[in-house]
């Protein structure tokens, strides 16, 4: 495949590529040091858009591709196809087996694909009783359905636990002696063994073509390190301008025997646990094993919240308190907010909207509350972007301003469920830096979850770990002394 002068621009962002050749025998990877230029390129790679200029020469007849957009994407289609109100259960969507069926247009492959995948026990599971990690093994087993000669991995690790991501690593390692891979990704050591050759990317353009061995010892990585402390200080201090608006409390939450059960499983049960003031909780365990139900129980967004004994910032939940004053002292950025961010509002309005805890932006903000607006949005270096809609801009760049929206209130809870999702390499290091930075000076508590212990907040001493049972998973409470 020979790609030359390729030129493409939107709004929001920009992509070139003077000359890049691929031979059959190269598996290659994207690095996004600080960019989302890469997205657009697997769009055009899969024919989703055309090239404003220029030409890509010898793309093979089969192409498939796995990225966060087209996950959001199907997450659209399962939403319009939704018959909860006319059954008398409640429809979680389209079946795992009969996705990869229909993919595949046949049955004869859809075992094999769901065994490589690790899928066997959801096969007969809906689209939103996923969880992330889950969502992207599915992905993979859609896209493998399609047979494809060169397969296009946008950031295919992301929500994945350990185990999986090993397990991804072999399965591509398998199957780069019959597919050709591009792999896009924001983390230098996550790669499969494959992968032969790396390109770079700045903000638009393709700037450098490497081997892995060229890669390794690249001073580009500690340079972005560099200037992500000096511009997560910057955001701090924005932080620390404004005075929080959050109440104080002695305990954040308490839970008292919280159990969560469907009719056909058990989630989890006989949890015990508090957040005290002062304290930061990671919560871990693998894909599926709870982690967001948990976290829907605390923001009151899971249904059983109600029929359990639990106490959110004081307010015990079904004792007739407004759901608005718990979320006015929470910040929460997660998966399931980000699909479920679909409306139509600009960039300004989304980080005006965490002023209000709302899903778009309904009242008018005070002169003040715009100022801050715009300076958030300096300081995610998004100006440019102000008037630009949601859902035109590119995955990155949303989980970013949703990330802005948390933390422009400077909330008593700030919960952060894989936030850095989308994020390119340096918009990562940031968000960690500043992250870290919030905990150490105990600006916000925070409740974390992350399946990488690179991304560990060294201010954080306290987990909840959910570990295998006879009957799923149990949640242990684990608190130490830092």
């Amino acid at each position: 495949m020979h790609i030359q002068n390729l030129h493409y621009s939107k709004a929001t962002s920009v992509l070139k590529i003077k000359e890049w050749k691929l031979d059959p025998n190269q598996h290659w990877a994207i690095f996004t040091a600080q960019s989302h230029s890469a997205s657009l390129l697997c769009q055009i790679l899969t024919g989703q858009i055309q090239p404003n200029s220029g030409q890509v020469v010898g793309l093979p007849s089969s192409v498939a591709c796995v990225s966060l957009s087209m996950q959001q994407e199907l997450l659209d289609e399962e939403l319009a196809k939704e018959d909860t109100d006319f059954l008398d259960r409640i429809d979680y969507g389209t079946p795992v087996e009969t996705l990869i069926e229909n993919s595949a247009g046949n049955k004869e492959d859809v075992d094999k694909l769901i065994s490589l995948t690790d899928l066997d026990h959801l096969r007969h599971s809906g689209f939103r009783k996923l969880s992330t990690g889950e969502t992207r093994r599915l992905m993979l087993a859609m896209a493998l359905a399609k047979k494809p000669t060169l397969l296009i991995l946008d950031e295919p690790y992301s929500g994945m636990d350990t185990a999986h991501r090993q397990q991804l690593t072999e399965l591509l390692d398998k199957l780069s002696s019959d597919i050709q891979l591009i792999v896009v990704s924001s983390r230098e050591d996550e790669l499969p063994q494959c992968i032969s050759h790396i390109a770079l990317f700045d903000h638009q353009s393709m700037t450098e073509c490497l081997t892995k061995e060229q890669w390794a010892a690249h001073p580009l990585k500690s340079q972005i390190k560099a200037l992500s402390e000096q511009k997560a200080q910057v955001m701090l201090d924005l932080i620390e301008s404004q005075p929080a608006i959050s109440d104080s409390h002695d305990v954040l939450l308490e839970m008292n025997e919280v159990e969560v059960s469907y009719v056909d499983k058990h989630i989890f049960g006989g949890l015990n646990w508090q957040i005290k003031a002062g304290e930061h909780w990671q919560i871990k365990g693998p894909n599926g094993c709870g982690k967001s139900t948990l976290l829907g129980l605390i923001t009151g967004d899971h249904p059983q919240s109600y029929s359990n004994d639990i106490t959110v910032l004081g307010m015990k939940r079904g004792g007739g308190e407004s759901i608005w004053d718990i979320k006015r002292q929470i910040g929460i950025v997660s998966s399931a907010l980000h699909l479920q961010y679909r409306v139509s509002c600009n960039a300004l309005d989304v980080l005006l909207s965490g002023l209000f805890d709302s899903i778009g932006l309904y009242d008018q903000p005070s002169k003040h509350q715009l100022q801050l607006a715009y300076q958030w949005l300096d300081v995610l270096e998004m100006k440019a972007l102000e008037k630009i809609s949601f859902r035109s801009l590119d995955y990155g760049q949303q989980r970013l301003l949703l990330i802005g929206r948390a933390l422009i209130k400077q909330p008593a809870l700030l919960i952060l469920d894989e936030p850095y999702q989308g994020l390119d390499y340096l918009s990562r290091k940031l968000v960690y830096c500043v992250l870290d930075k919030i905990a150490k000076a105990n600006l916000s508590q925070i409740l974390y979850v992350t399946h990488y212990e690179d991304e560990a907040l060294s201010a954080i001493h306290n987990f909840v770990e959910f570990e295998a049972g006879q009957a799923g998973y149990v949640p242990m409470v684990k608190r130490r002394n830092g």
